[in-house]
Formats: structure tokens, sequence, C-alpha cells
């Protein structure tokens, strides 16, 4: 698996920014395929950040339900995986800062 598929995107929460502030832990959204060498190999490469350790959840689907005027609208959300990665200490990432 390259490196690219790996990381889709960063999970920004108001739950995760506590995480990152208090034990720099940064979630990250990731292809069901990746493994937790894989992921940390990117995050290492990426960011430029040495990772501490790699915690990995598969989040079930769902399925949705909302009423509109066109009646009762059904649907499903997909499945996804994430990953909690736990940085060495002292380092950082900073998602909030154009560079």
């Amino acid at each position: 698996m390259k490196l690219s598929d790996v990381l889709v995107r960063p999970v920004i929460t108001e739950k995760v920014n506590g995480q990152m502030e208090r034990s720099g832990r940064y979630t990250f959204v990731v292809g069901h395929a990746a493994n937790k060498l894989e992921i940390k190999k990117a995050i290492e490469s990426f960011y430029g950040v040495r990772v501490a350790g790699v915690n990995t959840i598969v989040v079930p689907a769902k399925n949705k339900s909302r009423f509109t005027k066109a009646g009762m609208l059904t649907g499903r959300k997909p499945s996804y995986k994430k990953a909690v990665v736990t940085l060495a200490e002292g380092d950082t990432i900073d998602f909030f800062t154009a560079e």
C-alpha cells in the first residue's frame, strides 16, 4: 500500500483537540487496508515527527433516516477506520497554521 493511500484526513473535533493538548494524541481517518506499521511510517514521513504508539478502531456503518417534505428518507453511512497516534515526548503536529 502506498503511503499516500494510508492517511485519508485528520479528525478535528473538540474531544480530539483536548487529547492533542493534554497527551499528544492525534486522530486520523485511514484506509481500511492500512496496518499499524504503515500508519506509523506514513505519519513519520508526512509530518516529520516520531510516533510512540498507534491504536486503530474500525467504526461500523450506521443506518440513518430523516423526515423531509418528500417523506422519510433512509440511507446508510459507510464504515471507516481511524487511528489514534501518540507522538513521542516533545513532538507536535500543527493543523491550524497555513504554511
